[in-house]
């Protein structure tokens, strides 16, 4: 997803959380086809017919037929349900929140009061709550259901039950309210994948106060330019955490914090790493939910700031993208129930951090009633069979992970299919960054041919995806299957041309619910208009290369601002990956083409890799040329390699493209990149070194 990061590397330190990207290889590269070939690729999957009648958007389309007078003849042609979900915004989203059973409060005058983009009024006059959407009895959320299956690296685990996970929400609330929390209030965490976290972002939900989170190995400055930005009144923290077989006490952060924030009210430690740790001036768990409370809900207008979320934050002080309650709860309900299917008795997990946005998405399970796993370490510890082994042993329905850990999985020969009982895992969910053909056809053999490959794409932007899959919709080698209901996706030229099975910009044409309510400290929605609606007015502009083909699938080519344009052809990053990425030897790469923008004369286009230990530049460079001949273009191979030991990558794990071309160009590093941004700031070193030479 675009902003939607990928898992985070598998390494021997602890990494950031995933970072965004578009999810989805090209049918060119390894697959041999060029973007205009109208032969259809490869079908991976295809729905049963026998179990499509059955499915959760069947159901929905029939009601919406029969009960709303929805234009469809073919409650099983995602096209038509899809194609009613964007003409009529209203009708769709109306029946949306009708069939899945939003709690109203207030009920709303009307679905959309206004269209604009900025600026549209869903459900206006509407009030609800999103934690009591997750914490109110019904099916799959009965007091002996399972809601949480926590696990830890190291082998800690943890089964909560709705009864148990509701009592823990009501004292932390009650903690909450003692500490002066209400309505409008921060509530900051510093913490991992975790229950706790977990309890304390549904407490205060339930208050109608404000949340926002970051993945405890960020380093202290990253962490303080964001909360900072929303003056929290409350810190929640753990005293540390562990990664790949290693503990990680970050407490002196925690104090670092306290002292940077004045606006903090209480600190309260979770110890996490250490059950007996102690830190003064902070209040502990046990004595903050020692308490226990009335579980109530406070009804908020439906825009009510829900949370915040963050951009990558890499020429700056990273911009805080506000959600609302109803957005989120509409938005999420669809996807979970209508594109994935999740509902009582199904298990979805997906490798995810706090500080990315699939955290806040995996929570969203609980909205209709599924079970959640959550895992906090390294996907790669004790090795990279973990996470598939722990999808075996709690029979995971929905499993999500990120393209890079599938690449790595693959390139590791793992046959997980063979070595695990994955036969409950109905799906396979894959984001972050964009999955190579190989990554495709590994999944179907190694994984399982039953599974069906769900390659989604969407954004921190909108805590959701806009590319994604569905129950009925088939899976074609290297595309993501379709659109999102609701969600009007094309690709557009520079001058606003809507174009079919050709390459261009990733815009959403019509508004969606859980678009942002603002940005944090943009009174005027200045910054808002500028990141998205600048380039093609009423528009939303994502900032992904895309095609959309006849199928009404798409392929994303990587980020349009960091395109490769040679000899006046262009293309984007990802093919460029899959070729690179795949080849033995090659951990990973960046690619940089240093053209300025509206420069007559070409620049050089380099080819930056970090190597696997005892490979040698001499070894991959002739035999990686030919390849990139043969599978891109002449044009496309670089002028030049060079070896780095590292990629620059952001806190959310996006490769560093444009800041890298912009320090190759002469640009200021300082002005180029924020380090408090990246995973690993010194990474940067050899790029400012070639630059002053």
């Amino acid at each position: 997803m675009s902003s939607v990061p990928p898992v985070p590397s598998v390494s021997s330190e602890p990494s950031g959380s995933a970072g965004p990207s578009g999810s989805g290889p090209s049918e060119s590269g390894l697959s041999g086809r060029t973007v205009t070939d109208p032969e259809t690729p490869e079908l991976l999957w295809r729905p049963d017919p026998d179990e499509v009648p059955g499915t959760a958007i069947v159901e929905f389309a029939t009601w919406a037929r029969d009960e709303r007078g929805a234009p469809i003849t073919d409650v099983t042609d995602y096209r038509q349900l899809h194609a009613w979900s964007v003409s009529d915004l209203e009708g769709f989203w109306s029946a949306v929140a009708e069939h899945t059973g939003v709690i109203f409060h207030d009920r709303p005058t009307a679905t959309l009061g206004s269209r604009d983009m900025p600026g549209a009024q869903w459900f206006p006059g509407s009030t609800l709550n999103y934690a009591e959407h997750v914490l109110t009895p019904g099916p799959g959320r009965q007091d002996d259901d399972v809601a949480v299956e926590f696990v830890r690296e190291d082998g800690l685990e943890r089964t909560v039950t709705h009864a148990e996970l509701r009592d823990q929400v009501a004292r932390a609330r009650a903690g909450l309210v003692r500490a002066g929390v209400g309505q409008g209030d921060r509530v900051v965490a510093l913490a991992p994948n975790s229950v706790e976290t977990l309890v304390a972002f549904l407490a205060t939900a339930s208050l109608g106060a404000i949340w926002s989170s970051c993945s405890p190995d960020f380093g202290a400055r990253a962490v303080h330019d964001r909360f900072a930005q929303i003056e929290p009144a409350v810190l929640v923290a753990v005293d540390g955490y562990r990664y790949n077989g290693k503990g990680f006490d970050v407490r002196a952060n925690v104090t670092a914090l306290q002292e940077q924030m004045p606006s903090l009210r209480r600190t309260v430690l979770v110890p996490y790493l250490d059950e007996d740790a102690t830190l003064e001036g902070t209040v502990s768990w046990s004595e903050f939910t020692a308490e226990p409370g009335p579980l109530e809900f406070t009804p908020v207008p439906f825009d009510h700031p829900l949370w915040v979320l963050y951009s990558s934050g890499t020429t700056g002080l990273p911009k805080g993208i506000v959600h609302g309650h109803g957005g989120i709860v509409v938005e999420h309900l669809k996807a979970m129930r209508l594109q994935h299917g999740l509902g009582p008795g199904q298990r979805f997990f997906w490798f995810t951090t706090t500080g990315w946005m699939m955290w806040n998405f995996l929570v969203g399970g609980l909205l209709v009633g599924a079970t959640i796993v959550m895992f906090d370490g390294s996907p790669g510890h004790p090795d990279l069979n973990a996470l598939w082994a722990l999808a075996a042993k709690h029979r995971v329905s929905l499993f999500g992970v990120s393209a890079p850990y599938v690449q790595s999985c693959m390139k590791a020969g793992l046959r997980p299919g063979t070595d695990n009982d994955l036969s409950a895992m109905r799906a396979l969910g894959s984001t972050g960054a964009p999955l190579s053909v190989e990554g495709f056809r590994w999944i179907g053999e190694a994984a399982g041919e039953h599974i069906q490959i769900c390659s989604v794409s969407g954004g921190t932007d909108v805590c959701a995806a806009f590319l994604t899959s569905a129950p009925t919709v088939p899976v074609w080698l290297g595309e993501l299957s379709c659109a999102a209901l609701g969600a009007d996706v094309r690709s557009f030229a520079e001058d606003g041309t809507d174009l079919l099975d050709d390459v261009g910009e990733l815009v959403i044409t019509t508004p969606t619910p859980s678009m942002p309510v603002r940005f944090w400290n943009d009174p005027d929605g200045t910054r808002l208009r500028e990141s998205y609606y600048e380039d093609f007015p009423g528009t939303w502009r994502h900032g992904d290369w895309v095609r959309r083909t006849p199928r009404d699938s798409f392929v994303i080519y990587g980020r349009s601002d960091s395109t490769l344009n040679r000899g006046g052809v262009r293309m984007g990053t990802a093919d460029f990956y899959s070729v690179v990425e795949n080849f033995p030897g090659v951990a990973d790469s960046l690619v940089i083409d240093t053209t300025a923008l509206g420069a007559r004369e070409e620049g050089a286009l380099l080819c930056f890799l970090v190597l696997d230990e005892g490979v040698s530049l001499d070894d991959v460079e002739p035999p990686l040329r030919t390849a990139l001949r043969k599978e891109l273009s002449p044009r496309h191979v670089p002028d030049r390699f060079m070896v780095v030991d590292a990629v620059p990558r952001t806190l959310n794990g996006k490769k560093c493209e444009v800041p890298v071309k912009k320090i190759l160009s002469g640009a200021d590093p300082e002005k180029a990149v924020s380090a408090g941004a990246l995973q690993n700031p010194e990474s940067l070193s050899p790029f400012v070194d070639l630059a002053g030479r």
